[in-house]
C-alpha cells in the first residue's frame, strides 16, 4: 500500500515529486521513486522531519515501532500524521503518542485501496484531534487520488471490506466473467477487454446519472429476454447472498 500511495502522489498535481520523501529499509525499493524525482531515505526520522504531512504506511504490527521511532522528531504544533494500517485503533495511537508535554498532534486513520496507484482509490478517513481546516486539507489529498469519505472509526472495518477488500471481490467477478467469455467462444484477451470495458461503462453510467443500480438494470431487462434470464440464473446460484456473505465475513 505504501508503494501504491507513492505512485498515486507522483501522478497527482497536489505535490511536486521533489516534495515527496519516501522512506524504506530497502534501497532497492527506493530506487524507482528516486528515478521519478522523489527524495528517498532509509531513515524514517529524516523523512518525518520538516514534512507537513507524515504518513505511516506499514503492516499494523509495525505501527507502534515506527511511531516510537519518529515521534520525538515530529512537530506536534505544525505537522499532521496519517496512519494507513488496518485495525490500528485511535486509543492505541493516543497512548503511543501521548507522552510529551505538548499533547497529541492531529492525526488521521486512513484506509484506501490499491487503486490509489492509478488515482482511483475509494478512501476512508477518520480525523482525530484535527480541525475542520486540517481535515479539509487531508481530504483534498485523497480526493485527488480517487474519492474519499470522512467517516467514524467504528465503520473503518466495514469500509475496509467494502472498498479495500472489495476491489479484490470486483476483480474476482471480472475473472469469472472472462472465463465465461472464453467458454462462449472469445479469446481470453478479447474476453478480458470486453469485460473490463463493460464494468467501466457500468460504473461511469451510474456515476453520471445517479441512478439506483436496479433502475439501470430495468432499462436492459426486456420482458422474457436474455438479460433477465441470466440475472435470475445468477440469483438461483446465490449471487447476491454470496456477495453480502463475503462482505460480512471480511468485516
Amino acid at each position: 500500500m505504501g508503494g501504491s500511495l507513492v505512485e498515486g502522489l507522483l501522478k497527482g498535481e497536489t505535490f511536486k515529486a521533489g516534495d515527496i520523501t519516501v522512506a524504506d529499509p530497502s534501497e532497492e525499493k527506493l530506487a524507482k521513486y528516486a528515478e521519478k524525482g522523489a527524495s528517498v531515505t532509509t531513515n524514517n526520522v529524516v523523512a518525518a522531519q520538516g514534512s507537513d504531512l507524515v504518513a505511516i504506511v506499514v503492516k499494523p504490527w509495525l505501527v507502534h515501532q515506527v511511531v516510537d521511532e519518529i515521534k520525538d522528531a515530529l512537530d506536534y504544533k505544525k505537522q499532521m500524521l496519517i496512519v494507513i494500517a488496518a485495525g490500528v485503533k485511535s486509543e492505541d495511537l493516543n497512548e503511543w503518542l501521548n507522552d510529551r508535554e505538548d499533547g497529541i498532534l492531529p492525526y488521521f486513520l486512513v484506509i484506501p485501496n490499491i487503486a490509489i496507484a492509478e488515482k482511483q482509490s475509494m478512501t476512508f478517513i477518520v480525523p482525530v484531534g484535527a480541525t475542520e481546516g486540517q481535515t479539509k486539507t487531508v481530504k483534498a489529498v485523497f480526493d485527488e487520488l480517487g474519492g474519499s469519505i470522512i467517516t467514524e472509526e467504528r465503520l473503518l472495518g466495514a469500509g475496509t471490506t467494502l472498498a479495500s477488500c472489495g476491489i479484490a471481490y470486483a476483480m474476482r467477478y471480472i475473472r469469472a466473467s472472462v472465463e465465461g467469455g472464453v467458454e462462449l467462444g472469445f479469446k481470453a484477451s478479447d474476453a478480458e477487454k470486453i469485460v473490463l470495458q463493460t464494468v467501466k461503462g457500468a460504473v461511469e453510467l451510474l456515476q453520471a446519472t445517479g441512478q439506483h443500480p436496479e433502475a439501470a438494470i430495468d432499462q436492459v431487462t426486456t420482458p422474457g429476454g436474455v438479460t433477465i434470464k441470466g440475472l435470475n440464473e445468477m440469483e438461483h446460484a446465490g449471487f447476491t447472498s454470496a456477495v453480502i456473505r463475503g462482505l460480512k465475513a471480511g468485516a
